[in-house]
């Protein structure tokens, strides 16, 4: 019975493989039925199971198939002499329901409708509007750090706890839900990870964990963008699953956030896009871009820089080609690259609104 149940489960994952692939073309319908249909749902409900818990769960739910992953490698590695079809076919089955569960509780909002087309923006601009668009930033960004009673050579830091930070992010989502309904956001269940030195070593600011629900955010980030970090997996958290798409909403939601504190952080955040696809395009134009900002924001983006860098090893390079194949294996074709489609999305946004 056993090993029909993992050849069934082993077929199936053949057909989820293929489904998926057909659900590339019907954005729409994924975008009606799950991401505004079933998922708010699902979604809500693991924030009410899990959120009020102090410590994050599905942090403990890894180490607990890594444990039985390992037990049953243990108790059966000696089949590979003899049983290596059934070896496999057994991985395989329990592949299949973890892959099931992923995209049934959170992974087939990789396949919505792409969110410049809900949002109804272009997708394209020109360097000319990209320069347009900069300059507003950075004339901005150069106020705020003076309106917090900053001097221009001189970083901020912000004033708050990291338990405070998530606490106050749910004030932009409530004031941008006003624009945009289908982005409110209750109730919270965002953490610190437990997992945060290995985030580290990875590359990684943060996670959602799709199984509970849970937005994790990597607690060593002492810098301006960790509340950004806990908006933007609060993005993935009610169905923006683009990392792309994740950055813009982020930029939205501190950016409407009633805190100066916490938009600062989203205009230097948004800013350092910017600036980063200018050089992209019009490099001497970038460096004559970079005498305009305050000192201060600069030393921020070192500060960020330099945290990276104490950490850098040769796991981060795998770390972040698996994470680039596992973009491009759920719909992102550019995979990691996609993340410039924020850009797009920032120049179109707010080319015709103030800052």
């Amino acid at each position: 019975m056993a090993k029909r149940t993992s050849a069934f489960l082993t077929i199936f994952l053949i057909v989820q493989i293929i489904g998926l692939q057909l659900l590339k073309f019907f954005p729409e319908f994924v975008e009606k039925y799950y991401s505004l249909g079933v998922y708010p749902w699902i979604s809500k409900l693991s924030r009410y199971i899990f959120g009020w818990i102090p410590f994050s769960v599905g942090d403990l739910f890894y180490l607990l198939i890594a444990i039985v992953a390992i037990r049953w490698l243990y108790k059966n590695v000696r089949r590979l002499k003899n049983d290596q079809v059934g070896f496999a076919v057994e991985i395989l089955g329990a592949v299949s329901i973890v892959y099931f569960m992923f995209h049934v509780l959170w992974g087939f909002n990789y396949y919505r409708l792409p969110l410049h087309k809900s949002l109804q923006l272009e997708s394209d601009y020109t360097t000319e509007q990209l320069l347009e668009t900069t300059n507003r930033f950075i004339e901005k960004s150069n106020a705020m750090h003076r309106q917090l009673g900053y001097a221009d050579s001189v970083k901020v830091d912000l004033p708050y706890t990291q338990k405070e930070m998530f606490k106050k992010s749910l004030n932009g989502y409530k004031n941008l839900e006003e624009e945009f309904p289908k982005l409110a956001y209750s109730p919270r269940s965002v953490k610190k990870s437990g997992w945060s030195l290995g985030l580290t070593y990875m590359g990684y600011s943060g996670y959602l964990n799709p199984f509970s629900g849970e937005a994790q955010v990597n607690n060593l980030i002492k810098t301006y963008k960790f509340p950004v970090v806990a908006c933007h997996e609060e993005a993935h958290q009610i169905g923006y699953a683009a990392e792309n798409e994740a950055n813009f909403i982020a930029t939205l939601s501190t950016l409407h956030n009633d805190d100066p504190y916490i938009q600062y952080a989203g205009y230097i955040f948004t800013l350092r896009y910017l600036i980063n696809e200018v050089a992209r395009r019009d490099e001497p134009k970038y460096f004559e871009l970079l005498t305009t900002i305050n000192p201060g924001i600069l030393e921020s983006y070192k500060e960020m820089r330099d945290f990276w860098e104490s950490y850098e090893n040769p796991f981060e390079s795998f770390s972040k080609i698996f994470w680039d194949n596992f973009l491009k294996a759920n719909n992102q074709s550019r995979g990691i690259m996609s993340y410039d489609y924020m850009v797009a999305l920032v120049v179109n946004y707010f080319e015709d609104k103030p800052l």
